[in-house]
């Protein structure tokens, strides 16, 4: 369209179709701007291609290249802005010096036109020129680059190689928004990249085309068909790396083993992929080679927690929080630790936190809910899921939430629509069929929750969670021989997760199983050694066992981790006063009743032991005060 404004000028039609291709030029390079930003070079280029065609620029050309100059300068600006405040191309990363910026541009220009020439190794992430590679002789290949261009410069300007000009200078200004001296979030993992040059390349590649023509004017065709078979070997051999993202992270960390990035995006493909042994380690490796991301150490604390072990989580989550504060994912995402570990104020506060930092922040809106609304605050978590969905109308997770919020608050009809919605949308969500699982159980449809509950194991096996409230609905449809099989493989799949040793060791309590059942409950203790459940899990079955001495050694740890846990000191007395030694149960029993002076059930059993050691004054005082509390209680 430029062109054929070009000739319109001087051509017969006159200005009116010259206007005419002027208005279609520029609508163009709108559409091509607000398609990729890279084309704001296109006043360059326009000007390039009249200076080749008419071997000067006019001042008409000039003026008429000024709308494009402004769009391009308002693209330019508003492009630089978003990287650095939207992507975050802000800190140490892109910190370069100017002298460095240049180095950094004539190597790439080098670095381009190399590949170009022999495109081999292709990798989607280069290493990072860093120190000595921006250095000494590096300013060489700016000042070669400068060279190249003034002496085809003063060739073209005495009427030589003209094409030559055009195609050195159309390469480098295509180049130029990512040679370096604009900050690319790119540049946090290298300076370079294949895609950056699709422009770019057009103008060397159509000078050697036209090279080739002239050099070999006869087989011109046969020369063009060969190049064009092996570069399509070459192409389909390389294509294989892009068939799947696993494919393209492992073949860009097999050629660049310090690409952070790669680590990161293949230890996520392998977590979507719920291969979290395999996805631990390999965020693992790019926290190693990149130890100051903050993304690193959040991701590699969630998978933790998804598999069941939020204690580790807990560190890596505030070493991404001590690189970067201002980071409420990771504040959200260390909440569901600490919930998980039972601390659930620690948790609301860090949920709170993130909402501090990110008031729409969809993650810590929908944590927060899920917190209280196992508190039994269901109106507030039903306002907090409402938040979310307003934020995020489209997330599984909170559409999911909401529908359990209307659950809590018996609006089970909505609840169970809302599920089915968000299965319609996503059949192969685990979480989903799940949830709905859970709200058919509430709504006394056992039999319908069990076949949601195998659903979700079946996508996600891992899912602890789901597994629990499975045996739950095994257990309410009459299907009870199923419980154990079914908790025993999930530790089997997750041996290291602490809920799935409790409730694996719970099931095998009720069923009479009880040495079993001490075996999973000392490994969750294991596993979570401040966990007072656990604990008293372990020394209840001792005592169902009449193992009393082990019974006391496992309520005194418990007493020991939360002193001031009544129930734990109760069942201490109860185990020091069966393996004969009443007098070491008095001071937890007292101990108790300074924590929960009305319990009639401890003044009760307090008595009973001081009269059992012949304290009977005192003893006759706690029988009579349990009797008294019990009248006034009406029991």
């Amino acid at each position: 369209a430029w062109l054929r404004a070009t000739d319109s000028v001087a051509g017969p039609v006159g200005p009116a179709s010259a206007r005419r291709w002027q208005g279609v030029a520029l609508s163009a390079a709108v559409l091509a701007i607000l398609s990729k930003p890279s084309t704001v070079m296109l006043p360059v280029v326009l000007g390039l291609v009249t200076w080749w065609r008419e071997g000067r620029v006019t001042a008409r050309d000039l003026l008429r290249l000024v709308p494009f100059l402004a769009l391009s300068a308002v693209a330019a600006g508003w492009t630089i802005w978003e990287q650095k405040f939207n992507s975050g191309a802000l800190g140490p990363e892109w910190a370069q010096t100017w002298p460095e910026r240049v180095v950094i541009a004539g190597r790439a220009c080098w670095f381009y036109l190399g590949k170009l020439l022999w495109p081999s190794p292709l990798i989607f992430i280069y290493p990072r020129w860093e120190g000595a590679a921006l250095s000494g002789l590096a300013w060489l290949q700016p000042l070669g680059v400068l060279v190249v261009l003034g002496w085809l410069g003063l060739r073209a300007w005495s009427g030589r190689s003209r094409a030559g000009f055009l195609a050195t200078a159309y390469f480098v200004a295509l180049l130029f928004p990512v040679l370096g001296f604009f900050s690319v979030y790119f540049y946090r993992y290298s300076f370079v990249g294949d895609h950056f040059q699709y422009l770019a390349s057009m103008g060397p590649l159509a000078l050697a085309g036209a090279g080739l023509q002239r050099l070999l004017p006869g087989a011109r065709h046969l020369a063009a068909a060969g190049l064009l078979a092996v570069l399509a070997w070459v192409t389909s051999r390389h294509a294989v790396n892009f068939t799947s993202p696993e494919a393209l992270w492992g073949h860009t960390v097999s050629r660049n083993p310090a690409a952070a990035m790669a680590w990161m995006n293949l230890a996520d493909t392998h977590a979507r992929a719920g291969r979290y042994p395999e996805a631990i380690a390999t965020y693992e490796r790019a926290i190693a080679v990149r130890p100051a991301d903050p993304d690193g150490w959040n991701d590699l604390g969630n998978v933790l927690v998804l598999t069941g072990r939020p204690e580790l989580a807990l560190p890596r989550f505030a070493r991404a929080l001590e690189l970067k504060p201002a980071f409420p994912a990771a504040l959200s995402n260390q909440g569901n630790a600490l919930r998980d570990l039972g601390r659930t104020d620690e948790a609301v506060a860090s949920y709170r936190r993130a909402l501090a930092q990110d008031a729409r922040h969809g993650g810590a809106l929908n944590n927060l809910g899920v917190v209280l609304a196992e508190l039994g605050q269901a109106e507030e978590a039903l306002r907090l899921f409402e938040r979310a969905r307003a934020v995020q109308p489209d997330d599984p997770a909170t559409l999911d939430n909401l529908a359990g919020a209307w659950r809590e608050l018996g609006r089970r009809d909505e609840a169970l629509a809302l599920h089915a919605e968000v299965l319609r949308r996503w059949p192969d969500r685990a979480e989903a069929h799940a949830n709905f699982g859970r709200t058919l159980l509430a709504s006394g449809r056992p039999a319908e929750a069990c076949a949601s509950f195998a659903r979700a194991l079946e996508l996600a096996p891992l899912l602890t969670a789901a597994r629990s409230r499975y045996a739950q609905a095994l257990a309410a449809a009459g299907r009870g021989a199923e419980v154990l099989p079914l908790l025993a493989k999930g530790v089997e799949l997750t041996p290291a997760a602490f809920d799935a040793r409790l409730n694996y060791g719970t099931a095998l309590a009720q069923s009479g199983r009880l040495e079993d059942a001490v075996r999973q409950f000392s490994e969750a203790v294991a596993l979570r050694p401040d966990s007072l459940p656990a604990r008293l899990n372990l020394g209840n079955a001792f005592a169902a066992g009449r193992r009393w001495e082990e019974a006391a050694r496992a309520f005194a740890a418990a007493v020991e981790f939360q002193p001031g846990a009544v129930d734990a000191r109760t069942r201490l007395a109860v185990a020091l006063v069966n393996s004969g030694r009443p007098a070491e149960a008095v001071p937890h029993l007292e101990a108790a009743l300074r924590i929960q002076p009305a319990s009639a059930e401890a003044h009760d059993m307090l008595g009973q032991v001081l009269g059992a050691i012949g304290r009977r004054r005192e003893a006759l005082g706690h029988l009579e005060e349990a009797a008294r509390l019990r009248r006034g209680s009406g029991r």
